[in-house]
């Protein structure tokens, strides 16, 4: 039986991740503080790594109970705290100063700021195929293929590329079940630039994508609905909240069961 493993919640789009033990999904289907929060500029565009190359040298630490995140710049001891809403013309001084330029934080808490906002939902990995990417290039760990594509749920218990299996034709969404929580499956998510970067120096690992997607062609499972694939630069699976739930709460250890 595959279970829930991990879970990896991002409160500021772009920025590190925090793992917790369990986590709420709202009924927008988005997980609870999953990219509550983003970064940008005076022209209300994003702030973040496919655009700007210093996201990559800022580090965030945060504290959920405490609302708090600590920034500081790679490879620094000084770091700087702030509360999220209380020191929030504070915080959009120091990443104004950071970036050099003018920086707003946003809210959004029913939803948060997905790439893909047709399908808020959390998006979904096996562990083994993150192994399996790593494999792909010399000098990667799995800690390092797991920060460059920034997956909110990870699967053990299943082979590699097990999740391709969690979504179907066009318009016919696998239903999935993980806990009591109620999903769709959608689609093989479309990946940017991001991954090809270390995720602290923003150095591009040589031809990242184009080996990827090469290795990802060559060991696509047979039984998988390839439409989706009119490249294979595309990893983890999109989803949304089933029509029959209203969401609810995913812990570390819950079992993850398809419907037929």
């Amino acid at each position: 039986m595959p279970t829930l493993e991990q879970i990896f919640i991002y409160p500021i789009k772009s920025l590190d991740g925090i793992s917790v033990s369990q986590a709420t999904v709202l009924p927008s289907g988005a997980l609870k503080g999953d990219r509550e929060y983003a970064m940008v500029d005076q022209n209300g565009h994003y702030i973040n790594g496919k655009h700007n190359p210093r996201v990559h040298g800022l580090r965030s630490h945060f504290d959920l109970a405490a609302e708090t995140v600590s920034l500081s710049q790679q490879d620094s001891e000084a770091a700087a705290t702030f509360h999220l809403e209380g020191d929030r013309a504070d915080l959009e001084s120091w990443l104004s100063d950071y970036f050099a330029q003018n920086v707003r934080l946003i809210r959004n808490s029913d939803v948060g700021f997905p790439d893909d906002t047709t399908s808020p939902g959390p998006t979904i990995i096996s562990i083994e195929t993150l192994k399996t990417v790593a494999s792909w290039f010399p000098g990667l760990t799995l800690e390092q293929v797991r920060r460059r594509f920034r997956t909110n749920l990870e699967i053990a218990g299943e082979q590699a590329f097990w999740e391709d299996h969690l979504f179907g034709e066009p318009n016919q969404p696998q239903q999935f079940q993980v806990g009591d929580v109620q999903l769709l499956g959608i689609n093989p998510c479309q990946r940017c630039i991001v991954p090809v970067r270390d995720p602290q120096t923003g150095e591009a690992y040589n031809n990242f994508q184009r080996i990827f997607s090469r290795r990802r062609q060559e060991t696509l499972p047979s039984s998988v609905v390839q439409v989706h694939f009119n490249h294979f630069y595309r990893l983890a699976v999109n989803t949304r909240l089933s029509i029959h739930s209203s969401g609810g709460n995913l812990q570390v250890g819950d079992s993850v069961r398809l419907h037929s």
